[in-house]
């Protein structure tokens, strides 16, 4: 029997082949935490005795969840993390520099066939370029800081095939929702997800990291794809060391193969407070909305703030509507200025935060208040997730969120492209 993506990615760093099922331990070719986490990972890293990080330059720390800091206790901890990578060589992409999950393949951190672990569940994002990607927690960072490697016990794989064409006003945290609604917030539990057929090889690698990203969303370890001509370009852009990219076998071994026709996909969204309670918009049209959220890990790239410009412009945000938006990156920000995004989105009356988390995590940026209702394209929805327990969240692409923004109630935007 063949090997999946998974199987084949652990087996050329093991040196010989591994099943699903297995322990192995093995190198891990980068590792990450953010300010949530990578405190307590330095707290670990000395408590395990560690005087030295092995290899520094396979290691980085970022400062996006709060960011800037919004309290004296936050500050501290940042101070930390800036002190323990100047002294151990590491990089640190503090406040401004964008969110993790899109500055490790943004700068050429990740590459096909890699592992790669990060201190935060979302880290699933670069399955979209082949690395078996997964989060972990503060203690194993520390341990992986140390030593280089990482036990891992190999998943078994779901094979997701997503048939068809998507149709116009439709995407990929469409198509993500759609995933999460079907296989349920743990149907994949503790299993890498595979993603194919012409759906994924119709998207853009932007595209693509939306639907490895919530991943994790239903459960998963990892959220793979194969390393098409797309992929291979995008990476041959950004990352400079050699890599070996993983194909699934034809008779690979999967714990399941499911198959969805996505031609009549409409746009999805997310009711509060369960990722996985998806519908269709057309069933919650005319909701009130008080916020709307475009931005985060999941939907703050380029593309994303191009798909919401495009409904915006020559528009204006509801004045019941307090429209947020939060670059996934400098980068992005920068890019979004040259093309004249930024100042569209601004007429329209968005409001522009530091690019990182921005309000997804609710630590500072646009907490809603008690029984506000905010559409958003974060990958969680769960009670108190942007800061108030008290509030509802919906979740939906950027387009959807954009027209939303505009109507002041949850709107289905291909009324407006």
């Amino acid at each position: 029997m063949g090997m999946t993506i998974a199987e084949k990615i652990f087996s050329s760093h093991c040196g010989r082949g591994v099943r699903a099922g297995e322990l192995v331990v093995t190198e891990v070719d980068f590792m990450m935490g953010q300010d949530g986490t990578s405190p307590l990972a330095i707290r670990a890293f000395d408590e395990l005795g560690g005087e030295r990080v092995l290899d520094p330059s396979r290691v980085a720390m970022v400062i996006d969840h709060s960011s800037p800091s919004p309290l004296e206790g936050v500050s501290n901890l940042h101070a930390m993390m800036r002190t323990f990578a100047a002294e151990k060589g590491i990089r640190i992409y503090d406040i401004g520099c964008g969110v993790c999950h899109c500055l490790l393949p943004e700068r050429g951190h990740v590459a096909p066939g890699d592992i790669v672990i990060g201190a935060d569940s979302h880290t699933t994002t670069y399955g979209a370029i082949n690395a078996f990607s997964t989060g972990v927690g503060s203690t194993d960072l520390a341990a992986a800081m140390l030593t280089g490697k990482l036990w891992f016990k190999v998943p078994p794989t779901l094979r997701l095939e997503l048939r068809g064409k998507l149709p116009p006003g439709v995407y990929s945290k469409d198509v993500a929702l759609f995933l999460a609604g079907r296989i349920t917030a743990d149907g994949a539990t503790y299993l890498a997800v595979e993603y194919g057929g012409e759906v994924i090889a119709s998207l853009s690698v932007e595209a693509r990291f939306t639907i490895s990203n919530m991943a994790v969303e239903m459960g998963a370890k990892a959220g793979l794809m194969e390393a098409d001509a797309r992929a291979l370009e995008w990476v041959s852009g950004r990352v400079s060391r050699p890599f070996t990219p993983a194909a699934p076998d034809p008779d690979a071994g999967y714990e399941d193969v499911m198959e969805f026709a996505l031609s009549d996909l409409t746009p999805q969204v997310a009711e509060p407070h369960r990722v996985d309670a998806v519908k269709p918009v057309e069933e919650l049209e005319g909701t009130v909305i008080h916020e709307a959220v475009i931005g985060t890990c999941t939907n703050g790239r380029l593309e994303d703030l191009e798909v919401a410009a495009r409904i915006l412009s020559g528009r204006r945000v509801s004045p019941e509507v307090r429209l947020i938006v939060a670059p996934a990156s400098r980068q992005v920000l920068m890019g979004g200025m040259e093309k004249g995004i930024v100042q569209r989105l601004i007429e329209a009356g968005a409001v522009f935060v530091t690019p990182g988390c921005g309000p997804c995590v609710g630590t500072h940026n646009g907490v809603p208040a008690d029984g506000e209702r905010v559409i958003s394209t974060a990958n969680r929805n769960f009670k108190g997730r942007m800061g108030n327990a008290n509030a509802f969240i919906y979740l939906a692409s950027p387009a959807t969120v954009a027209a939303s923004a505009v109507a002041g109630k949850i709107t289905d935007p291909r009324r407006m492209l």
